[in-house]
């Protein structure tokens, strides 16, 4: 009995002593404290608190690596803006002759193909009954043009008085006006070419009935002929009366001609405006209605040549280059496209001392510190070599 309040009194003392221990604390620190120390041969390293609030030693910070980038100063030169529109080929003139009265064709001397010139006779139709009466007019003139000179002799020796002179005078006039009656009458059976050109076409037959105003052939004059084609509001200002400009028909021929009209209203439908192109056809080679492809040689401008591949675009969307400045600095300059050559794009609106990145450009930002390099002679015949050879 004895020996067991023995365990028992050791039991409570135990539990008071743990309760003890446990409201000090002390156990938080346990492998924690170990944890904290350094180990041996290890240096102790600061923790994450300490960490952000120090402050990095000059010599531990990293320098920022400047991109490279590489640049070349192109020659610059004059070139002619290039205009380029498709069109079609079209008569200089083109009547469709009619008939101003109705008969039966009596004369038919044209056939399609043929060349004329004007006034030359294309059709006539059957007119005896007028033939008559200008027959009758030319006789009836001739006899008042001898009563005339008659009464005139008479005049002369006192033998007629005045008024019937008077009346001589005014009887050849009226045969006058009844000839050219009826050789008007006569000439509306006719019909004449009103202009130098070449028939395309006879849609009738000798001895076919014909009505007023009917159809009887078409002639075209194709010296010039006339490129015709569209231009677009952007481009109108650069255009004016007498420049060159350069065809190439689907045919292959290349031919050049002049700018010899220009409209001043635009098309409700595409806001363009129609250009014509007067291109000498002497011997009637070209003909109406033929695809072309026009090449408007417009002001010149100063520019250079450099390849598609430099073209970018800026941080607003626009199409340009990107060069640097003399603090090293990406620039972005925006491009006037002068022309569009299979060697290359002839570019305006470049400044003449620019430093065009040739190599890297999409891999700036303006603003961006670069290191620029210049482009090696392999890059440049690369980049530039047909390009310049293109306009030599």
């Amino acid at each position: 009995m004895p020996k067991y309040r023995f365990h028992k009194l050791a039991a409570i003392v135990v539990l008071v002593g743990f309760a003890a221990w446990m409201v000090t604390g002390e156990f938080s620190s346990v492998g924690s404290a170990a944890a904290d120390k350094p180990k041996a041969g290890e240096v102790e390293q600061p923790n994450a608190a300490d960490a952000g609030n120090a402050k990095p030693r000059e010599a531990e910070q990293p320098k920022a690596t400047l991109r490279t980038v590489a640049i070349i100063t192109p020659p610059r030169r004059t070139y002619a803006r290039a205009i380029r529109i498709s069109g079609l080929t079209e008569a200089d003139k083109r009547a469709v002759l009619a008939t101003r009265v109705a008969g039966v064709i009596d004369k038919l001397p044209v056939k399609q193909g043929q060349r004329v010139k004007t006034g030359d006779l294309v059709l006539m139709l059957a007119a005896e009954e007028k033939l008559s009466a200008v027959s009758n007019a030319r006789q009836l003139l001739v006899q008042r043009q001898a009563e005339l000179d008659a009464a005139l002799r008479l005049m002369k020796t006192g033998n007629l008085p005045k008024l019937q002179l008077d009346t001589a005078r005014s009887n050849l006039t009226l045969a006058q006006s009844h000839l050219e009656a009826a050789q008007a009458e006569l000439d509306r059976n006719e019909v004449k070419a009103p202009f130098d050109g070449v028939i395309d076409r006879v849609p009738v037959e000798l001895g076919s009935s014909v009505m007023q105003g009917g159809e009887v052939a078409t002639i075209l004059s194709l010296d010039p002929v006339i490129a015709r084609g569209e231009v677009s509001e952007r481009d109108l200002g650069y255009l004016k009366i007498g420049d060159k400009a350069k065809v190439r028909l689907v045919s292959g021929q290349n031919v050049e001609g002049t700018v010899r009209y220009i409209s001043r209203d635009a098309s409700s439908a595409t806001r363009t405006f129609r250009v014509e192109i007067a291109i000498p056809n002497p011997e009637g080679t070209i003909p109406a209605g033929m695809t072309a492809e026009i090449a408007l040689s417009a002001q010149p401008t100063d520019a250079v040549m450099l390849p598609r591949s430099v073209v970018t675009l800026g941080d607003k969307g626009d199409l340009g280059i990107r060069a640097v400045d003399k603090d090293n600095k990406v620039v972005f300059f925006p491009i006037d496209l002068v022309d569009d050559t299979p060697t290359g794009l002839v570019l305006g609106g470049i400044p003449a001392d620019a430093r065009i990145i040739v190599a890297g450009q999409e891999l700036v930002k303006e603003g961006e510190v670069v290191k620029p390099v210049e482009a090696d002679q392999a890059t440049i015949q690369k980049l530039l070599g047909e390009a310049t050879a293109g306009t030599q």
